[in-house]
């Protein structure tokens, strides 16, 4: 055993490139399509509707022990969490945490065996929605603990020994947490600073990560660190398990927000903290790959939620809305109020059906729904937080008053404003909405890249451009005749989706296919026209992804509806909920096609370059900056604490 290093060498922060950075993060996505997807197909404009309809179903047994599980649970919950309490005091109350590991949350996602509940993503999924929305911080605390957190990587590429080691402990006692981010290195993790250094058997942990959700009560983290390459060590960015209690680890601030008051969310210093090598999860190097395929499902949690809070927004409209008067009639019966109710609850229908579509096809593991996550991350993010203002809105000043001010004056404590706070993380967590659409865009192009990538690649030789155009002519003289008619021009195609007695969704689904071709064609079009520079117009590829993630909302709001018509339960109601919701999103896909060549993108870039070099500071004159003083991004120097540990794991 070697001598320990205690003053290793350990690198800054490397200086990347944008090239640079981009290899990384795509040395890190899958680069195969083993299975097929609906979303990947839906942009290469084949309307695939076969593979989401029939709606896939859960087996009965998983049905039985998720609906026992959601009763345990709903009790709980309304026994137990007092949602104004961890609002006030910025803290879930430790005997909640406790009772919710008696009641097996922590494990909702891991095995039996490893003493789990071993619930299917569907229901882990109606789990958070459900405790998420009697406490939005506690539903992000079990997402980060099984979602992102130390479970859900060890499932997949963990070792037998790791597993047997580490799960039981983390289905019943310990919280997780993940720990990428660090205070200058966001969604570019090639210029991840955080180190382990190989010593002997161990690694030495040295860095500084930000925004540890979980991380200030966490037992057990996974922490992405760069390892130096040298002999025997390939290097590259890694995955390790650490005990958060380990010398050397030491969370050095709580941090507050504007929302989730009550989450554990810190800084967390490592200083030569020793890591045994049977910590790390996979080779090294495959710690961002471990990352992004985490993500493919447990992206699903932060949409989850959010049709928690769709159902919870729909359903303080409602009894508002019918009993608020205004000029003589409930403010429901106005069209300017009656629009926005209309919304939330057509798009409320569309989340759930997006969610637990997603989630089925996760659990049968029949499709690659890489996209799909990414998409419903992404809509659900977005539209949740619509639903959340317009309810602000239609409450009108109680919607922007706390909920402790209404009660503190004889009114229904309604925290409005609350869920409207708590939501807007969600546009920033697990990828922001930027991110997402430049993920999402990369993949919804990757036939395209496979085929005609080196041409457009400035580094490729003569001869390997020759070579990639021949393949590209030979791919798209077979694709592109394939986007000028398809079913959406016959008017008895998806004739199922027009039953007697019911709202006609067969038209909207005409309309999805049609819409597909034409997506296709415009991706098309702009590679040929932009070619090299098409990643470079970021305002273009979000409207792309934006208008697949509406054509996506209505193929699955269409199937769930179908699928509730036909197992009796509200078919109806369930017709005409995706008929509204289709129709709107209709209106916006429209809009995004014109925008698509219509816009303000050159002259934005323009007005950006203006501002940067300062040609608009008269501008801000008139105003006063409250803020304070001190760094931008505070100072990350790897080095031995200074500060109180405020670890404060809960027994």
């Amino acid at each position: 055993m070697s001598a320990p290093h205690n003053t290793p060498q350990v690198p800054k922060a490397p200086k990347v490139t944008e090239r640079e950075a981009r290899k990384v993060a795509e040395a890190a996505r899958e680069q195969d399509w083993r299975k097929p997807s609906f979303a990947k197909e839906l942009f290469l404009g084949r309307f695939r509707l076969d593979l989401i309809h029939p709606h896939p179903l859960p087996p009965p047994d998983d049905i039985r022990r998720g609906e026992e599980f959601l009763g345990r649970l709903r009790a709980f919950c309304e026994a137990h969490i007092d949602s104004a309490r961890i609002e006030r005091e910025a803290k879930i109350p430790d005997e909640v945490v406790n009772g919710l590991k008696e009641l097996g949350a922590l494990g909702m996602k891991i095995e039996t065996k490893y003493g789990g509940l071993g619930l299917t993503q569907v229901y882990y999924n109606k789990a958070l929605a459900l405790v998420g929305s009697a406490s939005p911080a506690i539903g992000a605390l079990l997402s980060a603990h099984q979602s992102i957190g130390v479970p859900q990587p060890l499932k997949i590429f963990g070792t037998q020994e790791q597993q047997d080691a580490f799960l039981p402990r983390l289905a019943t006692t310990d919280i997780s947490a993940f720990l990428l981010t660090e205070p200058d290195v966001g969604s570019d993790p090639a210029r991840l600073a955080t180190t382990a250094v190989p010593d002997g058997n161990d690694y030495l942990l040295d860095g500084v990560k930000l925004w540890t959700t979980n991380g200030v009560v966490a037992d057990l983290l996974v922490v992405m660190a760069r390892v130096p390459a040298s002999e025997g060590h390939p290097g590259g960015i890694t995955a390790f398990v650490v005990e958060a209690d380990a010398p050397g680890v030491t969370v050095e601030h709580r941090n507050a927000f504007m929302g989730l008051r009550g989450i554990e969310n810190g800084v967390t210093r490592f200083h030569q903290v020793r890591v045994p090598a049977v910590n790390r999860i996979g080779p090294e190097g495959a710690g961002l790959k471990i990352a992004l395929t985490t993500l493919n499902t447990g992206r699903l949690s932060l949409p989850a939620m959010c049709v928690g809070a769709g159902k919870w927004c729909l359903k303080i409209a409602r009894e508002w809305s019918a009993v608020r008067e205004q000029w003589g009639r409930p403010v429901a019966k106005h069209e300017a109020v009656g629009a926005k109710i209309s919304f939330i609850a057509a798009t409320t229908f569309a989340l759930e059906a997006i969610v637990d579509l997603s989630s089925q096809m996760a659990d049968e593991d029949r499709n690659d729904i890489r996209i799909e996550a990414a998409l419903a991350k992404l809509y659900g993010s977005e539209m949740g937080w619509l639903i959340a203002d317009e309810l602000v809105q239609i409450r009108g000043g109680r919607g922007f008053e706390t909920a402790e001010s209404l009660a503190a004056r004889g009114e229904r404590a309604v925290p409005a404003e609350q869920m409207l706070r708590d939501m807007r993380i969600n546009r920033i967590f697990e990828g922001s909405t930027e991110i997402m659409h430049l993920l999402i865009a990369r993949e919804a192009v990757d036939a395209h890249l496979k085929v005609a990538g080196d041409i457009i690649d400035p580094e490729k030789a003569l001869a390997d451009k020759a070579k990639a155009g021949a393949n590209a002519a030979g791919f798209y003289a077979r694709w592109l005749p394939q986007l000028v008619t398809g079913a959406g021009q016959l008017p008895l195609t998806y004739g199922e989706f027009n039953p007697a007695g019911h709202r006609d969704l067969s038209g909207h689904l005409r309309y999805v296919e049609r819409s597909s071709r034409k997506l296709a064609r415009s991706t098309f079009y702009a590679m040929s026209r932009w070619q090299g520079r098409m990643e470079t117009k970021q305002g273009f590829l979000g409207r792309i992804v934006d208008i697949g993630a509406e054509l996506f909302a209505m193929s699955a709001a269409c199937v769930r509806a179908e699928h509730l018509r036909g197992s009796g339960e509200h078919g109806r109601e369930a017709y005409q909920l995706a008929d509204a919701f289709c129709r709107q999103s209709r209106v916006r896909v429209e809009e995004l096609f014109t925008r698509l060549w219509s816009n303000t993108d050159d002259l934005d870039r323009r007005v950006v370059d203006g501002v940067l070099s300062g040609t608009y500071t008269w501008l801000e004159e008139g105003v006063i900056d409250p803020s304070g003083e001190g760094p931008w991004i505070a100072d990350a120097t790897p080095g031995p604490s200074a500060e109180e540990n405020r670890h404060r794991p809960v027994r």
